[in-house]
């Protein structure tokens, strides 16, 4: 288990390694607000279709045979981003791809782990301790040898290609845990949703997964840059510290999920629309050291959204079809990646990084409203009857 731990850690690693580089790719190459998110949520446009297709294949052909090619794709893509500095082209497919591989190995990684420990609780602990991790050190890193070391665009890279290394090294040797009768020949697109659990898992299982990346996604794009102005020199370190702290924060919060039981996901959201509303807060007094503490409350609402989750999923799945459910879960939470394009967007190109305030403001009230739902008893009834189908 500890050699899928660490090749899930380093892939993870490297997907966040480009987020505080943004803000170098806008100064080189002359990125709007909207290429600046976009190049950001192009990565969500990769990931989605790889989730779908990777999941049944998963439980088709085993776990080791779909992830082991994606492990290496993913140090691949951190050879072709050493490019991406004179090229915005290069940069957005670059990101395609890491959402390609961020599909596969997240998703079919977590159904490894979740066989290779069989304990749905305890593999959702682990997985997203793993994830969190590698999603937090990746941009810490990233940040200070960016703002500070030679070659922002090209260091960063080749740490993340050294650590690979290790993943390559040790993937091959994690056991596969789908025996040959156990594999299901099913459809190539299969949601692996069990029908008794359909209506509960769309309206309580799904708005939590789309809460689980819009709350780190809109932190360490939409804030660094409303706040961009008063952090001048320390803009690149400061945003790869604040992805770092948030997605660090999501490693605190699987002991809290698992107190929590069935309102860790209502929780989540509630401490999300807390982090928004200090984040706003922050904007208006100029004020960029409220980034840290609201970096902290929505790395803990992603954590417990993210752990809650999981452990539904894991507790709802059928074993032949956990590729499957898992891939959906993540498919939808990944969703999340679009809402600071849809910031943008609706603040209007030309309004500048204040356009987003409107919005986000909207986008508060919106998760305060999807926590006191989450919150009601026929809500918290449906989370209830999610974990007890299958």
């Amino acid at each position: 288990m500890a050699r899928l731990w660490t090749a899930v850690f380093v892939v993870a690693f490297g997907t966040n390694v480009p987020t505080p580089l943004l803000l170098v790719y806008r100064d080189e190459l002359g990125l709007s607000s909207d290429a600046l998110t976009g190049a950001f949520g192009v990565y969500a446009a990769g990931l989605v279709p790889a989730l779908l297709l990777a999941g049944p294949a998963s439980d088709r052909f085993g776990r080791r045979p779909v992830v082991v090619p994606f492990v290496v794709l993913s140090a691949l893509t951190s050879l072709l981003f050493l490019g991406a500095g004179s090229s915005a082209e290069l940069l957005f497919v670059c990101r395609w791809l890491q959402g390609a591989v961020s599909g596969v190995v997240f998703s079919v990684g977590t159904a490894w782990l979740a066989e290779l420990v069989d304990d749905p609780p305890r593999a959702a602990r682990r997985t997203t301790a793993a994830l969190s991790a590698g999603w937090a050190l990746g941009p810490c890193l990233s940040g200070v040898l960016a703002q500070w070391l030679p070659w922002p665009t090209a260091l960063p890279y080749l740490v993340h290609v050294a650590l690979m290394i290790v993943g390559l090294v040790l993937i091959p040797r994690v056991p596969e845990t789908l025996a040959p009768e156990d594999r299901r020949r099913g459809r190539w697109v299969d949601l692996g949703v069990p029908k008794p659990a359909r209506v509960p898992f769309a309206l309580v299982v799904v708005p939590i997964a789309i809460g689980v990346f819009t709350f780190p996604a809109t932190a360490v794009t939409v804030l660094p840059l409303l706040l961009t102005p008063a952090m001048p020199e320390i803009a690149v370190a400061i945003t790869g510290f604040v992805a770092g702290v948030t997605l660090l924060t999501g490693t605190l919060a699987p002991p809290l999920a698992r107190r929590l039981g069935t309102a860790a996901g209502p929780a989540g959201f509630g401490i999300g629309a807390a982090g928004f509303g200090l984040a706003l807060l922050g904007v208006a007094l100029h004020a960029w050291p409220v980034l840290i503490p609201t970096a902290v409350l929505l790395g803990l609402a992603y954590g417990l959204c993210l752990t809650g989750g999981l452990t539904m999923v894991g507790e709802l799945a059928d074993p032949t079809a956990r590729g499957a459910v898992t891939a959906t879960f993540y498919a939808c939470a990944y969703l999340g990646f679009a809402v600071p394009l849809l910031l943008s967007v609706i603040g209007g190109a030309d309004a500048g990084a204040l356009g987003f305030v409107a919005p986000l403001t909207g986008l508060t009230v919106l998760v305060a409203v999807v926590a006191a739902v989450l919150a009601t008893p026929r809500a918290r009834a449906a989370v209830g009857r999610v974990s007890r189908v299958g």
